[in-house]
């Protein structure tokens, strides 16, 4: 129970100081950031909210102003069952990128943002 309470509270304080913290979006001109929304159409983050890899995932995400869809796969029963029948496995953070009607699960937070930097820091 205690050890429970102490994970909430560690987890909150994490979201909290990568609220405060979050760094600057990548600004693009509005021709360049319409194709990267396109291009990230495809793409869903599986993830929990206060895990710490998610929190770095989704920092990257931000810092790169990439618009991926956010799933939760804690408190969501579907988007879980999908992470698990789909990806193989209910690990987080898992990027689902669907490109030619296929589905890639990427886990594992650098490289997830290794991935998202060669893909969109230069768009």
């Amino acid at each position: 129970m205690v050890i429970k309470a102490l994970r909430i509270g560690l987890g909150q304080l994490i979201v909290f100081l990568d609220f405060i913290s979050r760094p600057r979006k990548l600004k693009r001109s509005p021709a360049a950031q319409a194709a990267v929304e396109q291009a990230a159409a495809g793409l869903a983050l599986y993830q929990f909210h206060a895990c710490p890899f998610c929190v770095k995932t989704r920092r990257a995400l931000h810092k790169l102003n990439v618009p991926v869809s956010l799933r939760d796969a804690k408190n969501d029963a579907q988007h879980r069952q999908a992470l698990l029948e789909q990806g193989g496995k209910i690990k987080v953070p898992c990027l689902r990128i669907e490109e030619n009607g296929q589905s890639t699960w990427l886990y594992e937070s650098k490289a997830i943002i290794a991935y998202l930097q060669q893909r969109f820091a230069n768009a």
